[in-house]
């Protein structure tokens, strides 16, 4: 990668997954019972540490980001601030929502200008990002294996425990590459098969968080997850082209259901155990998995 790509590429991948990493953290450190404190208390910290690289990474990426990635609304969108501000009213936790100011007023860059400076500094932000992610993972495991021997307790499913940990494992290898300049070289399924799958476990876990009296919409998210479970079967059997526009399709409509599911939500108009800051969380998800396949479809 040249030294431009290296700078866009990585700031672009930290300003995604910097806040989705604080956002697990968030999660976990208000669903822990109050007997787990010093659980709750690692949660607080690892989060707030991935917070202020966030609100570094924003300062830097002012006028670099590409014009796409701004506008694919993965890195905030227009509910991402009020989101927060319900979350905190809601369980008392902070939230630094100055920088979700500072990131609804980024602005794109021209293509050029990249100094060494500003090189090391991305290079230093993803390395300190990288050993955050190995403290945040190896928190992630033992909280799935603590879940799973039934000495904890969360309002949070142990197979999402997994599902954020893997999201964790993944962003952790882009920024392993980023660091030597380079991309992973995944094949086409492995790619499209990880976001699939993720974009059906998101329509799983919000079946299992609609309050029972909301049929129609469990019936819809039971549907979306049936629908991406036949992507990943089918992956491997189809043309790469064919895959690709129907994991576009199935995904731009169940995008479409997230933010209206978030709307609903922040209109208090939908019976569920989801914060919106949660149906936000995996809306931004389907946001970056679009700009993804946009890319490969060219």
């Amino acid at each position: 990668m040249s030294r431009g790509e290296f700078i866009r590429k990585s700031l672009e991948t930290n300003l995604f997954f910097q806040r989705i990493m604080k956002e697990h953290l968030l999660f976990i450190e208000t669903d822990l019972q109050p007997v787990e404190a010093a659980n709750i208390e690692e949660a607080k910290i690892l989060k707030d540490s991935f917070e202020e690289l966030l609100a570094e990474t924003v300062t830097y990426a002012n006028g670099i980001v590409s014009e796409d990635a701004l506008r694919s609304n993965e890195f905030v969108t227009p509910y991402t601030l009020k989101a927060e501000e319900v979350y905190k009213t809601l369980t008392g936790a902070s939230i630094n929502t100055v920088i979700t100011r500072a990131e609804l007023a980024l602005t794109s860059g021209t293509g050029c200008c990249y100094p060494e400076w500003l090189e090391q500094a991305v290079y230093d932000i993803n390395a300190r990002s990288l050993n955050l992610l190995g403290e945040v993972i190896a928190f992630k495991h033992r909280l799935i294996r603590l879940a799973m021997q039934c000495k904890i307790f969360l309002s949070l499913y142990p197979e999402l425990l997994v599902h954020i940990t893997e999201e964790a494992e993944y962003y952790e290898e882009i920024l392993q590459h980023l660091q030597n300049k380079m991309l992973p070289n995944r094949p086409l399924c492995g790619e499209l098969n990880f976001w699939n799958k993720t974009m059906g476990e998101h329509a799983e876990f919000i079946e299992g968080m609609l309050d029972p009296t909301e049929k129609a919409l469990k019936k819809t998210a039971e549907n979306f997850a049936k629908r991406f479970v036949d992507l990943v079967e089918e992956c491997n059997k189809s043309h790469h082209q064919q895959i690709i526009q129907k994991s576009l399709k199935e995904t731009k409509e169940i995008r479409d259901f997230k933010r209206a599911a978030t709307e609903g939500l922040l209109q208090c108009q939908i019976k569920s155990i989801i914060p919106p800051l949660l149906a936000d969380h995996v809306l931004r998800e389907a946001n970056y998995y679009l700009r993804i396949l946009t890319m490969l479809k060219m």
